[in-house]
């Protein structure tokens, strides 16, 4: 099981933790599908174009699960939101990330759009 190590950006805005929990959901793999817009397009670091959540779901699938994420910063504004820190496996190997994320409102509660570096 991934250990979270969640960032102090969270405090009382629940925008900042919904970000931490996609980033989680990005970096750990399947979770929490419905955060996901059906529609979604995914511009994963590795140069794949995901589009659509079951397409995204598959590929998390696939991914090795660290055994630690750090989330130094999630931050959300308006219909927009970001989260970077790093996922820690077990091999000693460390990946830093960054997940910019657009919404399909300003509600926070589903991601239309996803642009990811390593």
């Amino acid at each position: 099981m991934t250990r979270v190590h969640g960032s102090k950006d969270c405090g009382n805005s629940p925008k900042n933790s919904f970000v931490q929990d996609v980033a989680v959901l990005l970096e750990a793999g399947p979770g929490k599908p419905d955060v996901l817009d059906d529609d979604v397009i995914w511009h994963e670091a590795a140069d794949n174009l995901l589009e659509g959540r079951d397409a995204a779901q598959a590929w998390l699938a696939q991914q090795a699960k660290p055994s630690l994420i750090v989330i130094e910063h999630a931050i959300a504004h308006g219909k927009v939101g970001a989260a970077s820190g790093e996922a820690r496996f077990e091999d000693g190997r460390i990946r830093r990330f960054s997940h910019m994320l657009e919404f399909t409102s300003v509600k926070t509660n589903r991601v239309a759009k996803i642009k990811s570096y390593t």
